[in-house]
């Protein structure tokens, strides 16, 4: 029998996954229609995972993946030819030829990798109400607050900020003769319903269980830009983004809210591009149960947005868990490509679930997909990917051919070595503490910094940062990517960023000429802060 070398495998735009009575191939131009990785523990997810990884790798595509256990993290070194590797290439008449691929490790933790970090206001309302577990009140409180932070000019950048936002909200009865620094802050708030003390009493002690598993390490400056998981190394290989979640899978809720909003910030910052030869990026999403357990439906129709409509950004999402059933239906139907792994039917629970998994793959005349998922042995698994026209085939028995790389983690040593020499290092490992809202209401109360309409007033006057003039540069800002540093974006900017993007110069130098014929200083304020907010509650469909 011939021989193939293993050192890809793949050829004419397709990835090799494995061999049963054929080989199976996942083709790179449908890889943005997304995927499921399924399978009960051990019976082989991750290793499917690492092979899937690599195959987008070498095809150029950089990859982003969760490792949960740290297994995944062998990708980064050259893989060893132990028997079971040997034999199992040779069963499929394949060469194995040690592999390892460029790879970035990130951990929000900031311990094992890079730090990731994102603003309070990129996060928005609608998903820190989810990652604080809110009930419609409190969520509806905490949109409130965001509001009042863009009305009053108010960075919302880490934990502190916001919980000084909080407490300047809460109504206040102030003493005979007694001035209130925050009198107009507080009255902004009231003009959109009542804010009790008890409320924020209650998010305040929500933010303080967040911060107790370290959330508060996760919001802050500098913030990740996406750009830094779009790269290819110096051999055009696709980069290897790992999130360290072993730690970070102790606190489920942060773990799950953190990926979604890696999704949205994705969707929200890309452009579109429709079908590509290839995904621009592919994201894995391990233990993706976490993502929908007691998901308010509010949350449900974000993810479903998103998973439909990231395709068009060149973004292939794969969920890997142990069920289909973990999965709701409307999610699971945009999910093209599948593997499943073995499961096992002990309970009548356990056999619904064999069942259902069995639904979701096209029929094979030759298999009995329902009793040969409960027969897989580890490495085995049923594969359906899709084909030239879009359309799934038919299910098949497969091995998994072995990756190049190393299975298993790797060293302290070795993971100490990779982080040295990052094409990240240096750019986040440093915390930075920007001037903000927590910094700016400090002031006001101390009577050292003037209000939001005071500084209009004398931005207007000298032809500074405020007023009109200072709306168009702030505009301008947000458009050409001037906004850097200290300067960060508020929950409004962030979200006329990814619209203002889609429009041409020539469109947005008219309008912004009619805007200053028409309307000028806190008028024109006033217009912009509605335009954003009308965008925003489309998006989040609240």
């Amino acid at each position: 029998m011939a021989t193939t070398e293993l050192k890809s495998g793949d050829t004419d735009g397709k990835i090799f996954i494995g061999k049963g009575d054929q080989p199976a191939w996942l083709t790179l131009a449908l890889g943005n229609r997304h995927g499921l990785v399924t399978g009960a523990t051990g019976t082989g997810k991750t290793v499917s995972l690492q092979v899937m990884a690599e195959g987008f790798a070498r095809a150029g595509v950089p990859v982003f993946a969760a490792d949960i256990k740290g297994d995944l993290s062998g990708i980064a070194e050259v893989g060893e030819g132990k028997d079971f590797i040997l034999q199992r290439a040779k069963e499929m008449a394949l060469t194995f030829q040690p592999d390892q691929f460029s790879t970035v490790f990130w951990d929000v933790f900031g311990e094992q990798g890079h730090p990731v970090r994102a603003t309070i206001s990129e996060m928005g309302p609608l998903l820190l109400a989810r990652l604080l577990d809110l009930n419609d009140v409190q969520e509806g409180v905490l949109n409130v607050a965001f509001r009042v932070a863009d009305e009053n000019g108010l960075t919302l950048l880490d934990m502190k900020d916001l919980r000084a936002l909080l407490d300047a909200i809460v109504p206040m009865t102030a003493k005979k003769d007694e001035v209130d620094p925050l009198a107009d802050v507080r009255k902004s708030a009231l003009s959109f319903g009542n804010v009790t003390k008890a409320t924020i009493g209650t998010i305040q002690r929500q933010l303080l269980v967040l911060e107790n598993q370290g959330a508060d390490k996760f919001f802050g400056e500098p913030a990740l830009e996406l750009k830094d998981f779009l790269k290819t190394d110096r051999d055009g290989r696709g980069m290897v983004n790992i999130l360290v979640a072993d730690k970070l899978m102790s606190s489920p809720r942060l773990y799950a809210t953190f990926l979604l909003w890696l999704l949205s910030e994705l969707f929200e910052e890309l452009p579109e591009v429709g079908d590509l030869p290839k995904p621009k990026l592919v994201f894995f999403f391990d233990e993706a149960h976490l993502l929908f357990n007691d998901a308010p439906k509010a949350l449900l129709d974000k993810i479903e947005q998103v998973v439909r409509l990231i395709r068009s950004k060149g973004v292939g999402v794969y969920f890997v868990t142990q069920n289909p059933i973990d999965v709701p239906d409307r999610v699971l139907a945009q999910l093209g490509n599948r593997v499943q792994h073995a499961l096992r039917a002990f309970t009548p629970r356990d056999q619904k679930a064999v069942q259902a998994a069995a639904q979701t793959f096209r029929a094979n005349p030759k298999l009995d997909t329902a009793t040969v998922i409960t027969e897989l042995g580890k490495g085995e698994a049923l594969v359906s990917f899709l084909e030239g026209n879009g359309t799934p085939a038919m299910v098949e028995r497969i091995m998994v051919r072995p990756p190049t790389a190393r299975i298993g983690p790797i060293t302290p040593e070795e993971r100490k070595a990779i982080l040295a020499a990052s094409p990240v290092k240096g750019k986040y490992d440093t915390a930075i503490d920007s001037e903000s809202a927590y910094e700016t209401l400090q002031k006001r109360i101390a009577g050292t910094a003037a209000t939001p309409a005071e500084a209009g007033d004398a931005a207007g006057g000298g032809g500074g940062g405020g007023g009109f003039l200072g709306q168009l540069g702030a505009i301008v800002g947000t458009i050409f990517g001037t906004n850097t540093g200290r300067n960060r974006l508020s929950t409004g900017q962030v979200i006329a960023r990814s619209v203002t993007r889609s429009v041409t110069n020539k469109v947005v130098g008219g309008i912004v000429a009619n805007i200053g014929k028409q309307v000028g200083g806190s008028l024109g304020s006033s217009i912009g802060r509605e335009i954003v907010r009308g965008t925003l509650g489309g998006i989040l469909k609240r």
